[in-house]
């Protein structure tokens, strides 16, 4: 089949790849979101998609908006069979849904009806899924709703963050976006529509989202800290500044939870190699923070150089 390709961040790539890869089918065009500013000097660089497609010497659109007349003019032209999508980042409309025989077709970082949206993996963590997945689906109106072609498992490990389980997912969900795209082409798929029950809902997690309520129990401390990991990155407030954290432990040992459980929520203690804050249920060790301009530091590093004062809390 004739494909044109739509997706935007590294994670779309290995995608993007697979479908160079393939035998069957021959990428002719892919769709991407402009340039944007990145990088200290805001430079406007082209997507990780735009630069791969340019390295195989692919036509690249970058259109505004997707019903921009100029871009569905292009799109008729190239007359494609069909349109795999990761994460390409806006809203496709009617007008451009019809172009494409087989219409566009979505990999999904989740194991659809559940988490559908445009955070399905730091969902999937913070809610302390178990098992999760990738599923193929053709896109219509709706939000992530449409019939399903194909899905993969994929199993949450204790202490995967966001990005440790969309990389893998992202390679994963390579492979089955190309299956779908062959069983597209030779009739052995047909789409199934999704169940009405199991129906949940991803939003974008904001900044304020990740924000440490130190009143909550440990497990789900350690959740919002891998699920906000890499972005937007888990916060608190310390002193009056922002103090991101990076990763922590859970504290279940007794030997390690001696003298720490009984921290009040956001309570703060230092021994001379580990720094431990008080939460609604036991003590977290903080691994790996990040002060306000600066890299990130051990945690024990971190309070050290802070000199941290008996009884002494993040704000609630």
């Amino acid at each position: 089949m004739r494909l044109v390709f739509a997706g935007t961040p590294e994670v779309a790539v290995p995608a993007l790849d697979a479908l160079l890869a393939s035998d069957r089918h021959e990428v002719v065009a892919v769709v991407t979101r402009p340039d944007a500013p990145a990088g200290r000097g805001r430079r406007l660089v082209a997507s990780p998609v735009a630069q791969r497609a340019e390295e195989a010497g692919i036509e690249v659109l970058k259109p505004v908006k997707p019903r921009d007349e100029d871009f569905l003019a292009r799109l008729r032209e190239i007359a494609p069979d069909c349109c795999p999508v990761v994460a390409y980042g806006a809203l496709l409309p009617k007008v451009a849904l019809d172009i494409p025989a087989r219409g566009w077709v979505n990999l999904h970082f989740s194991l659809l009806p559940a988490w559908r949206g445009a955070a399905p993996v730091q969902h999937a963590v913070l809610a302390g899924d178990e098992m999760t997945g990738a599923s193929t689906f053709l896109i219509e109106q709706g939000l992530d709703s449409g019939p399903v072609y194909g899905v993969l498992t994929e199993r949450v490990r204790p202490t995967d963050t966001s990005g440790d389980l969309l990389t893998r997912l992202a390679f994963a969900g390579a492979g089955l976006l190309a299956a779908t795209m062959d069983g597209i082409e030779d009739g052995t798929l047909r789409p199934v529509p999704q169940p009405a029950e199991g129906v949940s809902l991803a939003p974008k997690i904001e900044v304020e989202d990740a924000r440490i309520d130190w009143a909550t129990p440990a497990l789900r401390v350690d959740r919002v800290v891998r699920g906000c990991a890499p972005a937007p990155g888990a916060w608190t407030v310390f002193r009056g500044e922002r103090l991101k954290v990076k990763s922590v432990r859970l504290v279940t040992d007794r030997t390690d939870r001696t003298d720490r459980t009984d921290l009040a929520p956001g309570e703060i203690a230092a021994t001379k190699n580990a720094v431990f804050a008080g939460t609604g249920s036991h003590a977290v060790e903080l691994l790996w923070v990040q002060p306000q301009g600066k890299k990130p530091m051990a945690g024990a590093d971190w309070a050290r150089g802070v000199r941290i004062a008996a009884g002494e809390r993040f704000e609630a």
